[in-house]
Formats: structure tokens, C-alpha cells, sequence
């Protein structure tokens, strides 16, 4: 990976069935509520957020019930029937996405393919961010997404502070998905260990309470 290519760690995503049942979950686990978020158009999903810190949120994401009519497959995975099951019990620890000035430049230099260029918008937020066709997360989710948020200001400028931070994101894969996906972890929070079974793990710190999510 050439030296020019920075890369940042711009969101965790957390998956759940429903978008209200998934926010009460969380606002249990963490003692805060999220900030609203909104639709996907197109995509067949709908979200809220959270701030943790100035430059990266988590994104709880779930099925929008209002577009059921949608053609292309859902953002991450969310018709996989397998993650759909998994979900049905509880959210889940599904991928990451990390952020880089120059989407194609960066999406050319990545040692694996993190999907097509999408354009997608909410309001005044515009953003770039690579899906792959058949909507699944590469590898199962650890091998991150890529997003550019080019002249927009991040989100994270708009979301209120709710005192949560992310002390660690663990990447367990393989040892040849965590060489693909090692260029891009840039930031120190992000770790990794070999393991046969792909998954991730966040440990966020509120009111000096550890909260693991996985």
C-alpha cells in the first residue's frame, strides 16, 4: 500500500432486525440514546447513529419497512438469510468502514476488492462509498468498506457528544484476509488476531463503564 493512501476509521456498523428494537438494545447496553439518522433510498435500509469521537460514529442499521419494493440487494449483507437469523436475537457487530480523501485512488490501491463506487445522499450529506454488487461484506465483514465524504463535513460535526468512546475494534480472520485488510488499519484503536472464524469485536468506554459489542 503506498505511503500516500491514509486511511482513518470512519464508522462501526451494527445490524439489527428492527431499527426501534435495535436502538432500545443498544440505549440499554450503553445508557444513551442515539441520534436520528434516516433512509437509504434505494437501498432498502434506515439508520441511527453515535457519536465516538470527532471523527468516527456507530451506525445501527436495519431493513426499512417503508421500502420493501426495493431491486438491488440491501446495504451489508441484510438479506443474507443467515444474518438475518442471527440478528433476529440480537444487534450484531457486522462490519467497519474507513475513510480516505480519494475514493478511487484508494479503492485502486487496496489488495482486495471492496466493491463498486456508489454515490449516495440524505439531505445536505453527500458521500462516496464502495458496495459490492451482491450487496455481502467482503470476507464476512472484517475486510472494511471505504467511504470519501469529499466537500461534506463529517457527520460526526453535527452529532451531540454522549460521552462514549471507542477504545478498540478487534479484527479476528485468518491470517491472509488480516494481510488484505492490515494496509488499511491505520488507526491505533483497530487491532487484529488470528482466528478461523471471521468477526469482529468493539469495546466502547461510557461513564467508565466498558461495554463490549460484537
Amino acid at each position: 500500500m503506498p505511503p500516500s493512501v491514509p486511511f482513518a476509521l470512519d464508522h462501526i456498523v451494527l445490524a439489527s432486525a428492527s431499527l426501534e428494537a435495535g436502538a432500545a438494545w443498544l440505549e440499554e447496553q450503553l445508557g444513551v440514546a442515539l441520534a436520528p439518522g434516516g433512509a437509504h433510498p434505494g437501498w432498502g435500509t434506515h439508520n441511527r447513529v453515535l457519536r465516538l469521537d470527532r471523527g468516527t460514529y456507530l451506525e445501527l442499521i436495519a431493513p426499512d419497512p417503508a421500502q420493501s419494493g426495493v431491486s438491488r440487494p440491501r446495504l451489508f449483507g441484510l438479506d443474507d438469510p443467515n444474518l438475518r437469523r442471527r440478528i433476529r436475537a440480537r444487534p450484531r457487530l457486522i462490519h467497519y468502514v474507513m475513510r480516505a480523501p480519494e475514493l478511487a485512488s484508494a479503492r485502486a490501491a487496496l489488495p482486495y476488492d471492496p466493491g463498486v463506487i456508489e454515490s449516495m445522499s440524505r439531505g445536505a450529506l453527500r458521500w462516496r462509498i464502495t458496495v459490492p454488487r451482491d450487496g455481502a461484506r467482503a470476507h464476512g465483514g472484517v475486510l472494511p468498506s471505504v467511504i470519501e465524504w469529499g466537500a461534506t463535513p463529517h457527520p460526526c460535526a453535527r452529532l451531540p457528544d454522549r460521552g462514549v468512546i471507542l477504545e478498540e475494534l478487534r479484527v479476528i480472520a485468518p491470517g491472509a484476509v488480516l494481510a488484505c485488510a492490515a494496509p488499511t488499519h491505520q488507526d491505533p484503536r483497530i487491532t487484529s488476531a488470528t482466528g478461523a472464524r471471521a468477526r469482529l469485536r468493539a469495546r466502547l468506554r461510557v461513564a467508565g463503564t466498558a461495554v463490549t459489542l460484537d
